[in-house]
């Protein structure tokens, strides 16, 4: 005969094993109620959206496990976000932001509810707190009545998705460049950022969605000037600009400027701007060694510094622009390294028995000429707009003039800060020559020559190159 029941005072505490037990034998109806207690379970909690609840315990479940918070009343404000929260946004009265979570972990989740239907009227910004929508580095602009969305974080990569969406026409935010750096201005719908010294042109926001902004900045690199030697005028700076037809505006560029500018992302760019070349003596090999003006550079884009001035029995140096020669040596040679359009020109021949020194290349033309005993003229630099206001860069610096009987001035700087070569005095030791000017500071000007004298070989000094400059221009709305 089977055995229907065991009692408990049959079995000893401990003696049954799970083993004991076929499968189907303990069922509900076999158990008395309270029969088996937590304590001889071996999974004691559940876990739900996250959380641990106790067996016997309770919790509680709000539409799709999203904790909805009070309706926010917008008046211009912003919300940061907390993930598992849900957000009913009323923008009847302005705008609102609502501001992701700066830390992120994958499966976290927003909800977001258009309380009033007015959206289309005052806008939801989604602001993404350094992580990507939907791949993307941009913002969202949720600009549809009675939209309803969720998103969830996945990656670093992806950053949050829109996991549901109801009444939501565009995720993407019609967004324009958006960046710091430099000393910025406005003009009509272009932010122009200007750097006379090394600094970082840091992007949040590039340009994305129908009717946004392109994501392609235009530039203006010009690099330090060469510094002027006796006699010969330092070399301009390399100049490099563009002017794309999608960012332009209407300003006019100068004629070398090429039609591509820089597509950039959200990042930051260091920018270098470069120095001017020191100025050389009459000082034989000393200055011959001496180097022309620094580079500068924004992202792919680099200008070369101008070369140094001829001196003595050196040659004028290669460079963005070319020195200028000193007496009968060679010029030197602009546009090194090579690019297109050319970022500048060669500079002029000096002379032996007595004739002045070479003006330095300009990026518009070369250097002049000595004629006779007087210094020869700096090229002329380039205007550009860039900026709104007509300016003009990269000038070579003037030949310094030679004397071997009477006083000769010095060649003119060129258009674009670059500076006067120095007058030349003889017979007399006691009256000095006088020395190359500078060139212009954040011209990229090259430095003037210096007046050479036969009594008073080392009385003057050329003149100093002038600094570079990086200018950035886009549209920002």
């Amino acid at each position: 005969m089977a055995i229907n029941k065991v009692g408990s005072k049959g079995i000893e505490d401990g003696s049954v094993a799970s083993a004991d037990l076929a499968p189907g034998t303990v069922t509900s109806a076999k158990l008395q109620d309270g029969a088996v207690t937590n304590a001889k379970l071996t999974n004691t909690s559940v876990t739900l959206t996250g959380s641990s609840v106790s067996l016997g315990g309770s919790v509680s479940f709000n539409n799709k496990f999203v904790d909805w918070q009070s309706v926010i009343t917008a008046a211009g404000s912003s919300n940061t976000a907390v993930s598992g929260q849900g957000y009913f946004i009323d923008t009847t009265s302005d705008v609102h932001t609502v501001t992701l979570p700066a830390s992120a972990n994958r499966g976290d989740f927003i909800a977001i509810k258009d309380y009033a239907g007015t959206f289309n009227t005052n806008n939801l910004t989604i602001a993404r707190n350094g992580h990507n929508i939907q791949g993307v580095a941009n913002d969202s602009l949720i600009s549809t009545n009675r939209a309803s969305l969720v998103l969830v974080y996945v990656d670093s990569t992806k950053g949050w998705l829109y996991w549901e969406e109801h009444n939501v026409a565009d995720l993407q935010l019609n967004t324009f460049i958006s960046a710091t750096g430099g000393t910025i201005t406005t003009t009509g719908d272009y932010k122009i950022h200007t750097f006379t010294g090394d600094g970082c042109f840091a992007i949040s926001t590039i340009g994305a969605g129908a009717s946004g902004g392109p994501s392609v900045v235009d530039y203006l690199v010009v690099a330090g000037g060469g510094g002027g030697a006796a006699n010969g005028g330092g070399g301009a700076g390399g100049y490099r600009e563009s002017h794309s037809t999608c960012v332009s505006g209407p300003y006019t560029a100068s004629p070398l400027a090429t039609p591509t500018g820089i597509t950039v992302s959200a990042t930051t760019y260091p920018i270098t701007v470069g120095g001017g070349g020191t100025f050389a003596t009459r000082s034989g090999v000393t200055s011959a060694g001496l180097p022309g003006g620094s580079p500068s550079a924004f992202s792919t884009i680099t200008s070369a510094g101008g070369g140094r001035g001829g001196c003595g029995c050196y040659a004028g140096r290669n460079g963005g622009s070319g020195g200028g020669a000193s007496h009968c040596r060679p010029v030197g040679t602009g546009n090194t390294p090579p690019v297109s359009p050319p970022q500048g020109q060669n500079g002029g021949p000096g002379t032996g028995g007595g004739g002045g020194g070479g003006g330095a290349g300009g990026t518009g033309s070369a250097g002049g000429a000595y004629p006779g005993g007087n210094g020869g003229a700096g090229g002329t630099g380039v205007t550009t707009n860039i900026t709104t206001s007509p300016v003009a860069y990269a000038g070579g610096g003037g030949g310094g003039g030679c004397a071997y009987a009477a006083p000769n001035p010095g060649g003119a700087g060129g258009s674009g800060g670059g500076g006067t070569g120095g007058t030349s005095q003889n017979p007399a030791p006691s009256v000095a020559s006088q020395s190359g000017t500078a060139g212009s500071a954040n011209t990229g000007g090259g430095g003037g020559g210096a007046g050479y004298s036969v009594n008073n070989p080392t009385d003057s000094n050329g003149g100093t190159g002038g600094k570079g400059i990086v200018i950035i221009r886009y549209k920002f709305q």
